[in-house]
């Protein structure tokens, strides 16, 4: 197995979902395993339910029960949506544990900062866990400098123009 690869997408502009999708399916297409998690966006995020064709290939979770994405929701949802996002995040923990894939994708995991329901620690051992994956890739607004470097590859993708909002 080759060494693990770390790699970031975050930023401020639109498009990191989709550059970490676009490494999943480069991987599928070399015959490698890909587990995407996503966080943050609801369970109703349809722009990305076309991977669900790509089953088994790529396997898309989501642990979030609201539809609504988790700063939409009254504070109220917002605490029962935390423990369906920690059970999210004790999930990756197990598939890298595990070694279940060679591609592990955590969609707006750097997003959970934010909203103080895990910790720079958390995420840096999660990726100190094990070396039994090729690939893990975080996603997310905002990319703390103590997790920066853990990463091998760091691609910051800002909004130079947008005309639709």
């Amino acid at each position: 197995m080759e060494r693990k690869i770390v790699q970031v997408f975050y930023g401020a502009g639109k498009g990191k979902t989709s550059a970490a999708v676009g490494q999943c399916i480069r991987a599928a297409s070399l015959g490698q395993s890909v587990i995407i998690i996503q966080f943050l966006k609801g369970n109703d995020a349809e722009e990305f339910n076309f991977l669900e064709k790509l089953e088994p290939d790529i396997k898309l979770f989501r642990f979030e029960k609201e539809k609504e994405s988790y700063d939409a929701l009254l504070a109220s949802k917002q605490k029962e949506e935390r423990q369906n996002i920690l059970n999210g995040f004790n999930f990756a923990r197990k598939v890298i544990d595990t070694g279940e894939c060679d591609v592990l994708v955590l969609d707006e995991v750097l997003g959970l900062l934010d909203f103080d329901i895990v910790s720079v620690e958390d995420i840096i051992n999660l990726i100190k866990l094990k070396d039994d994956y090729c690939r893990l890739v975080l996603t997310g607004r905002d990319l703390p400098k103590e997790i920066a470097e853990y990463a091998d590859v760091i691609s910051k993708i800002e909004l130079e123009k947008d005309l639709l909002n």
